[in-house]
Parts: structure tokens; C-alpha cells; sequence
């Protein structure tokens, strides 16, 4: 079987779909994609997550899983030499006892991967963002409920204990009906350029790294900078809308109550906000930060506006939302949250600190329901909701001109142009599966 019928092929056979785990029974886990993010998560095995045992890992870049990407800043991780090590993902889900794996993948090759691990039987836990569209979430949607498995979307902050009272706060009313919700102006992504041919890093698959999209040449600049470029996700992994904005409109929309739903029109401004001093390389031309980067207002069934216009906070500060309600003010970022009612910290959890610690609530999460089999905090619904919010925002910048959305349909309203880009054209041999 060659590589392209290998990846065209079914339902991957598994013995995971049909094992009960009993409550001391190890959750056995594998990794696709084992970057940046993937090895970050990573550090919390096995002694923050009892009971969990990584035994596999993959990367279409194999040097990765050993350990020895020239581009990582983090050393091996000490059990590296115990995992089963993969090129290709398909084959570790073919051969090795799984119950549950991680998809870390770039997001343009995430559902594909997500898809695959739900077809061989196993529970998932996703990456933000979910999806590079809201067509692929609506796939995504029908294989989860097909498989009958548990799908945990990466936007941490859910789980978070002093985010969850926050959010709370807002979606009970006790600042009263929501106004506004102000975020930042988060950055759009941008069209890639070619930029020459480079030799391909030995022991990378090139052509698995590119996945749905175009066979381009090799540069350095995509391969680790895919983020910034609109074939590969929407925005930019830090300050991008699809990025840093994932986990400010999933908050939103937790908080608001609107995981089944969504925003139900939207405009731009007509002034374009100036960078902020802490977005990255600004000063670089290939990136060109400021295009098209208009703020954008969305309005809610029930009157409640979300604006995208705040110019960048320092760092990690843009992960949240202002809440402005006729009764009051809640300003939620990860991990804390302030308010002008002082009377609603009374009994409030206590914050959780940034870095190694903020991702545990979260896999707890999705460990507990692996076991339970109930509904995980960030589920397949409310990672895709959040997520079209994102594409959302990128859409309505393209065209520059007022929507209407309706959030049930998941379609524009008479906007042929609008609903030409809720999907795209995949590459043959990485077709989505039938769910």
C-alpha cells in the first residue's frame, strides 16, 4: 500500500473503541504533532496527570520526537526514549493501544487528524483553533456525534476555576442585561508570497506538512511562521485572530451563554487601529500588520455588541474580555478577573498564575470525562461556535462590508461571496472522511 491509498483508506482498526476504562485502569495517550505546543503539554506527564501514561508520539517532522528539533528552545523531555515514535500519524493509530490522543498539529492539518483518531476508535483532545473553517467544524460536529466519543477543544481558560466564577457572574446577570463586549483588535491573517526554495529539513515529510494545501516549495518562513498565512489559520498563533483570539472570543462567548449560537451581524469600522507597541516584528514589511485590519462589531439576538476594536494589550493581557453591563463592569482575563462591583469577589476562587500549572484544570477535564463519558468543558459545539467567530471576524474584513449571519443555518444571509468562504478546496489525497 503506498502513501496516498494508505491515507485514503477507511476506518482505522482499533481495540481502543470497545475498552471500558475502569476508575484505576491508565488512560493510554498519544501525540500528533509534538511542536512547540505539543511538547509544552507534554512537560505535564506523567507526574501532574495520574493514571495517564504517554506511550507514542508522532510528527511529520521525525527529528521532533526524538527530541532534537534544531529550532526548539525546550530540551528533551526525560522519558522521550520509552515512546513508540511515528512519522506518520495513521500508522501510530493503526499499531499502538490507544485510548486517547492529542491532535497538535498546525491547524490547517488538525481536522484531518482529529477525524482519523475518532474513525480508529479514541478520544481526542484538540488544539485551538479547532477548525481553518466553519464548514470543517460542521464535519467535525457529525463525526463526533457519529463516534460517540469525547472531543476536548485546547482553550484552557474553560476550565479555569476563577474564570468559570466570572464568566458565571455575567451569564447570571448580576451586572445586569450586557450591553457591549470590547476585545482586542486582534491581527488578520495575511496571503503567503513566495520567497524562493530551500532544501527540506531531513526527516521532514513535506508533503504531510502541507496536507489540504497547495504543494508549495519549501521555506523555512512557512514552515515555522505558517501561522501568520491565511491557507494555514487566521491569524497568527500570538496577536492573530485565530490565535490569541480564540481564547478572547471563546471567552465571550462562555460568558454570554451563547455556546449553541453566535453572533447575527457585523461591519467594520471605516478607520483602520494603529499597531500596538508589543505586536511582534511590526516594523517587518513581509508581514504588514496593518492590512485590513479594520475593527469589527458584531451584534447578538439579544442586542449585546461585541466590538474588536482595542489596540493590543501587553502580552498574555489580550486574552480576555470587558464585559459592560447596566448594572456593572467585569473585565475577565486567563486566570483572574476584575469589576467595578467589588461585592462580586466576595467568595471568589483565587487566580491562577500563567505558565506551567494553567493547562492542568483542563486535561483534568478531559481525563475525568474520558473515564465519566459526560461532556467535557470545551466540547466539540463550543470549540466550533467559538471558533466561526474567528472566521467570522476574518470574513467580514475581506469583503469590508456589513453581514448578516444566521447562527442556526451557519450561513450568510443572501451573500453568495460570504458563504463562498466558509469552506475550501482540499488537496487530493487529504480529503476529509464522510462523517
Amino acid at each position: 500500500m503506498n502513501r496516498r491509498q494508505f491515507l485514503a483508506a477507511g476506518a482505522v482498526a482499533s481495540w481502543a473503541g470497545s475498552r471500558a476504562l475502569g476508575a484505576n485502569d491508565r488512560i493510554r495517550v498519544g501525540f500528533i504533532g509534538v511542536g512547540g505546543r505539543g511538547r509544552f503539554l507534554l512537560d505535564y506527564f506523567p507526574a501532574d496527570t495520574p493514571g495517564v501514561e504517554v506511550t507514542a508520539v508522532s510528527d511529520c517532522y521525525l527529528p521532533r520526537c526524538y527530541g532534537k528539533d534544531p529550532a526548539s528552545k525546550s530540551a528533551p523531555h526525560p522519558l522521550v526514549d520509552r515512546w513508540a515514535k511515528y512519522q506518520d500519524y495513521r500508522r501510530m493509530l493503526e499499531k499502538e493501544k490507544l485510548d486517547a490522543v492529542f491532535v497538535e498539529t498546525c491547524t490547517h492539518a488538525r481536522v484531518l487528524a482529529v477525524m482519523h483518531a475518532l474513525e480508529a476508535g479514541l478520544d481526542v483532545y484538540a488544539e485551538k483553533p479547532l477548525t481553518l473553517t466553519v464548514e470543517e467544524g460542521r464535519t467535525l460536529r457529525k463525526a463526533v456525534a457519529k463516534s460517540g466519543k469525547v472531543l476536548q477543544t485546547g482553550t484552557q481558560q474553560r476550565s479555569l476555576p476563577i474564570n468559570r466564577y466570572a464568566s458565571d457572574l455575567v451569564k447570571t446577570g448580576k451586572i445586569g442585561r450586557i450591553e457591549s463586549v470590547v476585545v482586542c483588535n486582534f491581527l488578520p491573517p495575511i496571503a503567503w508570497v513566495p520567497m524562493g526554495e530551500r532544501p527540506i529539513p531531513e526527516g521532514l515529510d513535506w508533503d504531510k506538512w502541507c496536507n489540504q494545501t497547495e504543494l508549495r516549495a519549501y521555506h523555512p518562513r512557512l514552515h515555522r511562521g505558517w501561522g501568520w498565512y491565511q491557507d494555514y489559520d487566521g491569524g497568527g498563533q500570538s496577536w492573530g485572530v485565530s490565535g490569541w483570539g480564540t481564547h478572547s472570543l471563546d471567552q465571550v462567548q462562555c460568558a454570554l451563554g451563547t455556546d449553541d449560537t453566535g453572533p447575527v451581524e457585523m461591519w467594520t469600522e471605516n478607520d483602520i487601529t494603529q499597531d500596538a507597541p508589543d505586536f511582534p516584528a511590526k516594523k517587518d514589511p513581509g508581514f504588514g500588520f496593518t492590512r485590513g485590519r479594520k475593527p469589527v462589531i458584531m451584534r447578538y439576538a439579544s442586542g449585546t455588541l461585541l466590538r474588536l476594536e482595542e489596540p493590543g494589550r501587553a502580552g498574555l493581557d489580550q486574552l480576555g474580555a470587558t464585559f459592560n453591563g447596566s448594572d456593572g463592569m467585569v473585565h475577565i482575563l486567563r486566570g483572574s478577573f476584575s469589576t467595578n462591583r467589588p461585592e462580586l469577589r466576595q467568595g471568589a476562587p483565587d487566580d491562577t498564575a500563567m505558565g506551567k500549572g494553567e493547562d492542568l484544570a483542563h486535561l483534568r477535564n478531559f481525563f475525568d470525562s474520558v473515564r465519566s463519558r459526560k461532556k467535557p468543558n470545551a466540547d466539540v459545539e463550543t470549540g466550533h461556535r467559538a471558533t466561526t467567530v474567528c472566521h467570522l471576524v476574518n470574513i467580514c474584513r475581506l469583503l469590508d462590508r456589513k453581514l448578516k449571519w444566521d447562527p442556526q443555518a451557519e450561513r450568510f444571509e443572501g451573500d453568495d461571496d460570504a458563504n463562498g468562504m466558509l469552506s475550501r478546496t482540499r488537496r487530493k489525497g487529504y480529503e476529509l472522511p464522510n462523517a
